[in-house]
């Protein structure tokens, strides 16, 4: 079995991205890592080269700057990643995304254990969305708890942006993949960098999404019906990230207002309470095992 790994990258550092460690991490897992990496303004290139492993492979691409409808900007590098990947398997991590070491081991495993199961198409990781502070999370429908990760490398899949996929098995429409659970989370990092490097992130990428940037004032501005405190620990790997890149204490905005978004997904969190814990948060598969 032979499990490629891929990601897109760009201006790594000056958006906070801890993607040095996300990269090891997938290394760890992977047989191959591609990377597609957009032309930076900072030292993003020269510290992927510098992790020197043979394993990696750098594609330098462009990004089309014309592209501002819904982040396709982000499935279109996603892609150039994939379309490059010569594995079984092909696992996708985004920058901001880590692989806990306990884990290594489990994930091969599945994917050894479905590989020769062509009904499976992906496999789900379940996910901690660290928002604030590496101690708290979110947790609501609002914020998907399960993602594919990784797709079956011989199927005909394509992604409409940066999240999730479209198995091609009609020539003119797509479906979610059939998928199965891996059984671990990955660790979501974005929502804790600095409030400095949030606010260059919100200048820099949301035009690919048609939209106007706005400051970023801090992570105070959330439901705090949403956010859980952490149990457990952190990859190895992210700790030096964490303790000097990561904001450390989430404080919640107490003059907050809830929008109607915020009190949908609270309805929606009563319902799924009062159902046993069902889920109610959007899906991009349909798990099968």
């Amino acid at each position: 079995m032979k499990v490629s790994g891929f990601t897109f990258l760009r201006n790594g550092t000056i958006l906070g991205y801890p993607y040095i460690e996300s990269l090891k991490s997938l290394l760890a897992v992977c047989d191959e890592v591609v990377v597609a990496l957009g032309n930076s303004d900072d030292d993003t290139y020269e510290r992927v080269k510098a992790i020197d492993d043979p394993k990696l492979k750098i594609i330098l691409t462009t990004w089309n700057e014309n592209m501002q409808d819904r982040g396709y900007t982000y499935a279109q590098q996603k892609m150039i990643a994939q379309f490059n990947c010569t594995g079984d398997w092909a696992f996708y991590l985004e920058g901001d995304e880590v692989i806990h070491e306990k884990d290594y081991g489990l994930i091969r495993s599945v994917m050894e254990k479905y590989k020769d199961d062509k009904e499976v198409e992906a496999l789900v990781f379940d996910y901690y969305h660290f928002y604030g502070s590496p101690q708290t999370y979110a947790y609501s429908p609002r914020w998907y708890r399960k993602a594919p990760r990784i797709i079956r490398n011989s199927v005909r899949s394509w992604a409409p942006d940066g999240l999730f996929w479209l198995i091609m098995n009609e020539n003119r429409r797509g479906r979610y993949p059939n998928a199965a659970a891996v059984g671990c989370h990955l660790y979501h990092y974005g929502h804790i960098r600095s409030v400095v490097k949030m606010n260059e992130k919100q200048k820099r990428v949301e035009r690919y999404w048609g939209k106007t940037p706005k400051e970023f004032l801090g992570y105070g501005d959330i439901d705090p019906d949403t956010i859980k405190q952490f149990v457990g620990s952190h990859p190895l790997i992210a700790s030096e990230w964490l303790e000097n890149e990561a904001e450390q204490i989430f404080t919640p905005n107490p003059d907050y207002q809830l929008s109607k978004r915020d009190k949908k997904h609270r309805l929606m969190m009563k319902i799924e309470k009062l159902f046993g814990g069902i889920d109610l948060a959007k899906k991009h598969f349909k798990l099968i095992r």
